[in-house]
């Protein structure tokens, strides 16, 4: 992500003559908004995918072989794979010049497009293997998130090890998407399960500290909606590679 995280863009936060109690008690409210808003988006995605599947409008993302079966993404289908990484790009670059509403508007954009791409899952996976893998991904996000707002340990140094792994990973995807290597394709899920897992107790710790920095000045909604759409992001991706890993697909 761009350096919206990067504790030189703003003065620290010096809550002057406040309590360990006063400042205990806004950290809280920092993070129990940034895990509103994660979860908000997170249902949002949800809600829209299941609906854009149910009604059929999913086969427009398709486009079709002779006999009626899905070849490929249609023309809308790779509009509808890319926008989201446009959104996305314009939230971390422009968080310096963009309103905290806009943020907030943007996010709600983010998790709606996606909804409309994860929709797809639907026609592959069958109803009962998402929803037994979205609950044990909501299961270890949430003790995995925990443990890293909990532990003392300092997870910075996870940081580069799990920035490279995600590097190795993509490069990995597109080397497979030419290939089409069935165990390299199960590498591939096993370890974006374990760095989506460490990148979520590692970035729940760095939105914490976060705190420290943004307080209470203009920056804190920013921050807040940053690290939704971090935790947001960690959460989707390691709930897409536990369904590939476990999910039961349709005949």
């Amino acid at each position: 992500m761009a350096n919206w995280q990067d504790p030189q863009m703003d003065g620290p936060y010096a809550a002057a003559g406040a309590s360990a109690e006063a400042r205990d008690a806004g950290l809280r409210s920092y993070m129990l908004s940034v895990y509103n808003y994660m979860l908000s988006g997170v249902l949002l995605t949800g809600v829209v995918a299941l609906l854009f599947a149910k009604t059929g409008w999913v086969q427009s993302l398709y486009s079709l072989n002779e006999n009626g079966a899905p070849a490929g993404l249609s023309a809308l289908g790779f509009i509808v794979a890319l926008s989201p990484l446009a959104v996305v790009l314009t939230m971390n670059f422009g968080i310096r010049r963009l309103s905290t509403s806009t943020l907030q508007t943007l996010f709600w954009v983010y998790a709606f497009l996606v909804g409309l791409s994860l929709s797809t899952i639907f026609v592959t996976y069958t109803d009962t293997s998402i929803a037994q893998v979205f609950f044990g991904t909501a299961a270890g996000f949430a003790g995995l998130s925990l443990w890293g707002y909990t532990t003392k340990r300092d997870l910075s140094g996870m940081g580069t090890f799990l920035i490279m792994g995600l590097i190795g990973l993509i490069v990995a995807m597109v080397v497979n998407m030419f290939i089409g290597s069935g165990p390299l394709s199960l590498a591939i899920s096993v370890i974006g399960v374990l760095i989506f897992a460490g990148l979520t107790a590692y970035d729940t710790q760095k939105i914490k500290s976060m705190y420290a920095y943004v307080g209470n000045t203009d920056m804190r909604g920013k921050a807040v909606v940053m690290g939704a759409l971090t935790l947001y992001l960690d959460f989707i991706n390691m709930f897409l590679f536990l369904l590939r890993l476990f999910g039961s697909q349709r005949n």
